[in-house]
């Protein structure tokens, strides 16, 4: 049975074959990694929708080699700690890295859970529907997550924007959300080589309206990148990669090795 909704009217969606389809017969067709597109036109917004290709398969390739591997081991303790079982969801999945990585470490710990994850970026989307056979996966907004009220007893969002409202509204009571931001220091040294005059990283107060904060991890180690293709990868899964001239993009281009601080928080909130 899915866990989403339709976007169009609300109603649950049955799966049928390769199709999604509601009772008042609003249909959203599979793709054939195994995906739903329920993102509507009303929803999207009047630029690119989300990471592109590129940023993805940089962030892919980032990843796969375990430069935040002690993030996802630490979100991994963390859901296994909280989640007795029923729906979790990845509020901005990516390309599912850390998706694959939740369902996992529930499976191995004998939690039984739904695991479902959506994403503005559709690029993104098909790559986490190829790694996450077991998830469901549906390209969508935070903004507008097509999940029906008090469905969720567990929301993870990592790095994705913030939607208060809509995370208040898809959790049950006493719902746990989990939340990965960056912390002043991150990339600290990656950003010495690119600006002028670098700034860290602003960590705004811990508190948010509708939640308890139950706990709270600080992750900081040093991360060596060895090639210019794991520092172009990296730069690029990046919003500095958008926001900085090709003065700027062009001192990075051939460092040839960086050490940089990775640096995180791992926020663990209840809904009240």
């Amino acid at each position: 049975m899915s866990i989403f909704i339709c976007p169009v009217c609300g109603e649950k969606l049955e799966i049928s074959g390769n199709t999604y389809h509601c009772a008042k017969n609003h249909s959203f067709d599979m793709a054939k990694s195994g995906y739903v597109n329920l993102l509507l036109s009303k929803h999207m917004g009047k630029t690119v929708h989300g990471d592109n290709k590129l940023m993805v398969q940089a962030r892919r390739s980032f990843l796969d080699k375990g430069y935040y591997s002690p993030l996802c081991q630490a979100l991994c303790d963390a859901v296994s700690a909280n989640l007795r079982g029923g729906v979790l969801l990845d509020a901005g999945c990516g390309e599912g890295y850390y998706t694959s990585a939740v369902t996992e470490r529930l499976d191995s710990d004998g939690i039984s859970a739904q695991v479902c994850g959506i994403d503005i970026s559709k690029a993104a989307v098909e790559y986490s529907a190829k790694r996450c056979k077991a998830a469901e996966l549906s390209v969508a907004s935070v903004f507008h997550i097509p999940v029906a009220e008090g469905s969720c007893d567990m929301v993870i969002t990592l790095f994705a924007p913030y939607c208060g409202e809509e995370f208040q509204r898809v959790l049950k009571k006493g719902g746990i959300m989990i939340m990965a931001i960056p912390s002043a220091d991150h990339l600290w040294e990656l950003k010495k080589a690119i600006y002028d005059v670098p700034y860290k990283n602003e960590v705004k107060p811990y508190e948010l309206e509708g939640f308890e904060l139950l706990d709270k991890k600080h992750i900081n180690y040093e991360m060596t990148l060895d090639s210019q293709e794991d520092i172009n990868a990296l730069f690029s899964m990046t919003p500095y990669y958008y926001r900085t001239g090709r003065e700027q993009q062009e001192r990075l281009a051939h460092i040839g090795k960086l050490k940089t601080t990775a640096d995180f928080e791992l926020l663990v909130y209840r809904k009240f």
